[in-house]
């Protein structure tokens, strides 16, 4: 199967396919979510969460991402891979935005970086686009905005932020971005956004109408509990699993059960 690209993003969205994509931050789970036929794996800043404990995205450095972003391209055989850009590494210059864009394609091999926000950050879309960096955007929630946002809440619920959000996928669309995801939107309000763009829109937590969408890995797989979002949908309880099995391997190590002949060389 040949790997996806944004040629295919575009084709999807043409064809009404729906996209399927998730997170990942790792070889092995990079691996499994690509046998999988998943055709776009994102090395989100999640990561600093779901991995590294932190509670919110923001330590996140540019030099982690690319630490797991190679990881995860070399176990990605037919899946389009994708950067995410971590917090301060595009927002305070044009020239920054593109150089650690650069740094996700040149050094990790990624196909395309995600960045957050719409209007204050199209100028760095155009340009990122210029050099031919892909780029996806985020807007709706956005959690490197958590502060300024007041925690993780529902955006677009009125008339006047709906019309903000509407306009700022196309101000997005226009700079040059090849898909927009959409965060934690009313459904209604992204089907309009997807109906009114020529470009792919990825939902998570806006409903079914979007082109495709995307989870965080660990939330499918009940690998992350702090706490659960409403638009995840277990599809695995691995924490529990896991748990189970490190106890029985604990109790037979104390029982003198482990490793037992066929574990042992003669």
């Amino acid at each position: 199967m040949p790997r996806f690209t944004v040629h295919d993003f575009l084709k999807k969205k043409k064809e009404s396919k729906k996209i399927t994509m998730l997170t990942a931050y790792d070889y092995p789970f990079a691996q499994i979510v690509d046998e999988a036929g998943i055709d776009v794996i994102l090395v989100g800043d999640s990561l600093g969460m779901v991995v590294q404990g932190h509670e919110n995205t923001l330590p996140v450095t540019m030099d982690e991402m690319i630490y797991h972003a190679k990881m995860v391209v070399r176990a990605a055989k037919n899946a389009m891979v994708i950067g995410d850009m971590p917090f301060m590494s595009y927002q305070s210059s044009v020239e920054d935005a593109i150089k650690n864009a650069g740094r996700f394609l040149k050094e990790a091999g990624t196909a395309a970086i995600k960045l957050e926000g719409g209007s204050e950050v199209a100028d760095h879309i155009k340009a990122m686009t210029k050099s031919d960096i892909p780029v996806m955007a985020h807007i709706g929630l956005t959690p490197q905005s958590i502060h300024r946002m007041g925690g993780y809440k529902v955006q677009g619920k009125t008339q006047e932020a709906a019309r903000k959000l509407i306009e700022e996928a196309h101000i997005v669309e226009d700079a040059g971005a090849f898909s927009v995801l959409l965060e934690a939107i009313p459904m209604d309000l992204a089907k309009k956004i997807t109906e009114e763009l020529s470009i792919p829109t990825i939902g998570i937590g806006a409903g079914t109408y979007c082109d495709g969408q995307v989870l965080v890995l660990h939330d499918l797989l009940g690998l992350f509990e702090r706490f659960v979002p409403k638009f995840v949908k277990k599809y695995a309880n691995l924490k529990e699993e896991a748990l189970k099995a490190i106890k029985t391997y604990k109790e037979e190590i104390e029982q003198g059960s482990f490793p037992s002949e066929e574990q042992s060389f003669k």
